[in-house]
């Protein structure tokens, strides 16, 4: 019977897929395209911070939500006008925190970016709320 139950549980061990740490991976190492993209979020992180604060304050928060830059990343871009045409669009995923280390949820966000430079939120589109700690509650709008 040991053998049989060992056996069993040795298949499901096979069989089930197991989540690979790789496939989530974020980069290990610098490139030309993780550098652009750094860039582009630095200058972006305003109108995302402003985008994420107007949603989870002051209905869902008692406090706007902290962005970073490393918890930001580009989901899609493209040209809206064609090639060589200077009008984007860029979707990007946020997470949002408290305190630099409680993640309060997941968000993407498309902006239409254009000559002047001029930054419009096009869609807002909430992913996951994530619950916030007992010693944190007192920031949730109840």
């Amino acid at each position: 019977m040991k053998k049989i139950i060992n056996a069993v549980m040795l298949s499901m061990a096979i069989l089930v897929p197991q989540t690979n740490d790789l496939a989530f991976a974020k980069p290990i190492q610098d490139s030309e395209q993780l550098r652009v993209d750094d860039m582009l979020m630095l200058f972006m992180t305003p109108n995302i911070y402003e985008a994420i604060g107007d949603y989870y304050y002051p209905n869902i928060l008692k406090v706007k939500p902290e962005i970073e830059p490393w918890h930001i990343s580009v989901i899609d871009t493209h040209r809206v006008n064609g090639f060589r045409g200077f009008v984007f669009s860029i979707t990007v995923e946020v997470e949002p925190s408290l305190g630099h280390h409680v993640p309060v949820g997941k968000d993407h966000l498309t902006f239409r970016v254009s000559v002047g430079p001029s930054v419009r939120l096009i869609n807002h589109n909430h992913i996951a709320s994530y619950g916030l700690p007992s010693e944190l509650q007192e920031w949730a709008v109840r």
